[in-house]
């Protein structure tokens, strides 16, 4: 197996911000129902559909894994309890990568609209160069402003400036090399490569490739899915 898939889907959906019965409250916003079938289940239909994905690898909170064992698994090679944070939870998941493994594409269950499509991309991108990021030009004009205030400070200049997403794919040498120190306060996998002096090259992604983290992301989700087929 030389492409795997590490699929993150260990976020307790917080910022959903609705209650949920007793019995619901441990499954997270990956396992709610986005046209007819649960959020996580579109995010591994298109790895499963991605014909240069050999393997998934699928991280999840402990008390989820009953829930990820019901999905397709069709590809899956190991369903894998998570950590208190994500850092912590990619590394269980490297833990699970086969000895043949080359290539790891790491991605968001929470970033359902991923197609097989940017998966290749970003495979062959981690082939040519060793890691790369899917993401997309910043659209809007960026502000400065202070923390507390709110006081804009500075206008940025938007030109170079690009919205990292998932997934992001790179040589598992590279990536294991760089999460065997302390992740810190990196805010993705990318940027823990970066502090070992890699240099990762962007790959374009897709606009619909949204992380649905807010009850209004499920909404815009929903109507994104509604053309594709299962």
């Amino acid at each position: 197996m030389k492409n795997i898939a590490l699929i993150t889907a260990g976020g307790s959906g917080q910022r959903m911000g609705r209650p949920k019965p007793r019995h619901l409250r441990r499954r997270g916003k990956q396992f709610l129902k986005l046209n007819g079938r649960p959020m996580l289940a579109w995010t591994l239909a298109a790895c499963q559909k991605c014909p240069d994905i050999d393997g998934i690898i699928l991280v999840v909170s402990p008390d989820q894994i009953k829930l990820a064992k019901r999905l397709d698994q069709k590809k899956v090679i190991a369903i894998v309890a998570g950590g208190r944070e994500r850092p912590d939870s990619v590394r269980h998941g490297l833990d699970w990568l086969p000895d043949s493994a080359e290539i790891v594409a790491i991605h968001d269950g929470a970033r359902p609209a991923i197609t097989p499509a940017l998966l290749t991309a970003s495979i062959k991108g981690a082939r040519k160069h060793g890691a790369v990021v899917v993401g997309v030009p910043v659209k809007d004009t960026i502000k400065r402003v202070t923390r507390y205030e709110l006081r804009v400070t500075k206008t940025v200049d938007r030109s170079d400036l690009w919205q990292a997403q998932t997934p992001q794919a790179f040589q598992v040498k590279i990536i294991k090399k760089a999460y065997a120190k302390p992740a810190g306060r990196a805010t993705d996998d990318a940027m823990l490569v970066e502090k070992s002096g890699i240099k990762v090259k962007m790959v374009m992604g897709s606009y619909e490739n949204l992380k649905v983290t807010t009850p209004e992301d499920l909404k815009i989700m929903s109507a994104i899915l509604a053309g594709r087929s299962k």
